[in-house]
């Protein structure tokens, strides 16, 4: 579990994050939403140690990573996960060297073990034959897997997942996110998600964290947020009219609570 206390970030006098308070719960899927600007990014690169907040708490099964020394930081590292927007993939190294790249970086393990670690991840993300191939040689949907096998090569407590969907097509998107949220329940991970994607949304979201003008406004989970009477989260997550039949369909054949 990773609890958010009060944490106020600013920069270069505009403040950026206003005194925000979340809890990312282990074992399920937790994803941070809000417009550009919300301060999504900003709360995930503070979770994660790249950005210092003036002020808050940041705990990681109760350690705050905001007091740790950089020793304390660097070990707690090791027990992170990180998927980027980009997949950020080594163009000359092939998926295996890809998912390989953090063991042989940081695990202690041999040769022959780190291949066998890489080439489990792979097949768990549903990629054999693909070892060998380059990124340049696979889709876009691929590169994301590889990603997040690479992910999890280390077998982190924690996933962080920075716009997971960004320039996918709707199929693959949910193929993504339905990875992701198995992953998550299968190794009970503390995963996060920076997302725009309305249809994870609606898809995963198990514990949804909407951030407005640097503020949490709202916390709930797929389901509740058909009945939020919260103005901004209802403009954001229905603007599309789709959603928003679905939104009438949903609240139109719930029953009555007693």
């Amino acid at each position: 579990m990773i609890e958010v206390k009060n944490v106020t970030k600013s920069f270069d006098g505009k403040t950026i994050l206003h005194d925000v308070s979340a809890t990312f719960e282990t074992g399920k899927t937790n994803l941070i939403i809000g417009q550009s600007g919300s301060g999504k990014t900003v709360l995930l690169k503070s979770i994660v140690g790249l950005v210092a907040p003036e002020k808050g708490e940041i705990l990681f099964d109760g350690r705050d990573i905001m007091k740790m020394d950089t020793g304390e930081v660097k070990n707690l590292r090791k027990e992170i996960g990180m998927l980027f927007q980009g997949s950020a993939l080594f163009d000359s190294e092939t998926v295996l060297g890809n998912v390989m790249f953090p063991l042989t970086m940081f695990a202690n393990m041999t040769p022959a073990e780190a291949r066998d670690r890489a080439e489990f991840c792979i097949e768990r993300v549903r990629l054999q034959g693909a070892d060998k191939k380059y990124p340049s040689e696979i889709s876009g949907g691929m590169q994301k897997r590889v990603a997040i096998a690479r992910a999890i090569a280390l077998n982190p407590r924690y996933l962080f997942c920075d716009e997971p969907n960004s320039g996918l097509d709707p199929r693959t998107s949910i193929v993504i996110d339905e990875l992701l949220s198995d992953i998550t329940h299968e190794y009970n991970i503390t995963t996060v998600i920076n997302t725009h994607d309305m249809n994870s949304v609606l898809g995963i979201g198990e514990n949804i964290i909407f951030l407005n003008k640097g503020r949490r406004e709202w916390v709930g989970d797929m389901n509740a947020i058909y009945r939020t009477d919260n103005e901004a989260l209802n403009e954001f997550v229905f603007a599309n009219d789709l959603f928003q039949k679905v939104r009438k369909y949903v609240l139109s054949t719930e029953k009555p609570r007693p």
